[in-house]
């Protein structure tokens, strides 16, 4: 029961509150409803039949709309069924019975909020009926002010359907644009991971392959064939923080920075904080997801480097751009040898690519008595 109950509610929740399948259903019992109470007195054999025509040209509609798509063309056969429908029930709706009426306006509106008809068709249909209507009103002896009040009804119907249906346009449009914002978001985030990992591995196969066939060097080769694994490694990590990054539930930064440091104080048993100044708000992924690796690779690099040694990240929100500075001390008996990993190694220049695609700068070097990273990319 729970299970039949779920599938219920996922249909009502995709349907279309004002043309789907609940709408029509009720619209189905409403009709019948209004076809078994008719009463009309006068002109019955012209009414009857007309209501008749209605209701099977009501139900063929939803028998032939729901079969197609939404966007096929051979849907036009079934809204022209609405059409035809209104138009009959629009030439007896003078009787006195109320069922014409409720035909009439049922169908009609139903046709302008439907997405396959255009315009000018919608229109034309509105404006048919209109007339066919104010027709039947004069032939059935009904007081002027019928025509009026029924024409000022039917207009205001006609405009709330059309105003409704540009709406849900609009919505769907607006869907399309973040879909398509969000898939080059995605593009992009892909692109900075395989576009640097995958370049620099295959430099790296590619000067493995011409030690080895042009110097016969097995030992430089294995070197480079271990530099790859090692950079396969480092992009499948930054893939995993890319697509941890996409994810909708990912943490502001302060806080995704917070996990990262306080992550690295436990592995490492050192001191590690955060500072952040400025205010906090939500920046673009791309610069996210950059400051994010460039502070977990500069966290490797200093307890690789600089073991034991305490670090600190400081994040600051400037009017148009995000820092951040990762400092850490140096080595006291050999300084120099600091220099070595960070200007020559592949994690530094990996890094300055990562921040050049996001837009923005990245400096390292000492900084008297201390080594310190600094990235800084716009908004």
């Amino acid at each position: 029961m729970r299970e039949v109950w779920g599938r219920v509610t996922r249909l009502l929740a995709a349907d279309d509150p004002e043309t789907g399948r609940l709408t029509r259903a009720l619209l189905t019992l409403v009709l019948a409803w209004s076809l078994a109470v008719a009463s009309p007195a006068r002109a019955a054999a012209l009414v009857w039949p007309a209501l008749g025509v209605a209701m099977a040209c009501w139900l063929a509609f939803v028998l032939l709309d729901g079969r197609v798509p939404a966007a096929a063309p051979s849907r036009a056969p079934a809204t022209l069924l609405l059409a035809a429908g209104s138009a009959i029930a629009a030439a007896v709706s003078g009787s006195e019975s109320a069922a014409p009426t409720v035909f009439l306006f049922a169908m009609l509106l139903l046709y302008a909020a439907h997405p396959a008809p255009g315009m000018a068709a919608i229109c034309l249909v509105a404006a048919a009926d209109l007339g066919l209507m104010a027709g039947s009103l004069i032939w059935f002896d009904r007081p002027r002010t019928s025509i009026v009040v029924q024409g000022a009804v039917m207009v205001c119907t006609v405009l709330f359907a059309l105003h409704r249906r540009q709406y849900r346009r609009a919505l769907h449009d607006r869907a399309r644009a973040m879909a398509l914002d969000e898939r080059a978001r995605i593009a992009r985030e892909l692109h900075d991971v395989l576009a640097h990992s995958l370049g620099a591995l295959g430099v790296q196969l590619d000067v493995a392959e011409a030690l080895l066939t042009e110097r016969g060097d097995v030992a430089g080769a294995v070197a480079r064939i271990r530099r790859s694994r090692g950079l396969a490694r480092e992009g499948l990590v930054e893939a995993r923080a890319a697509v941890a990054a996409l994810r909708e539930d990912i943490p502001p930064l302060p806080d995704a920075l917070g996990l990262l440091v306080a992550q690295h104080r436990l592995d490492h048993s050192v001191r590690a904080d955060l500072r952040t100044t400025g205010t906090r708000r939500p920046i673009t992924p791309a610069a996210e997801v950059c400051l994010l690796r460039t502070a977990r690779e500069a966290l490797t690099n200093a307890a690789k480097h600089a073991p034991g040694r305490p670090i600190t990240l400081d994040l600051s929100y400037g009017e148009t751009s995000v820092r951040l500075a990762i400092r850490n001390p140096l080595p006291e008996a050999t300084p120099g040898d600091r220099l070595a990993p960070g200007s020559g190694g592949h994690g530094l220049a990996g890094m300055r690519e990562r921040v050049a695609l996001a837009g923005g700068t990245l400096d390292a070097g000492p900084l008297g008595a201390v080594w310190e990273v600094r990235a800084e990319v716009p908004e």
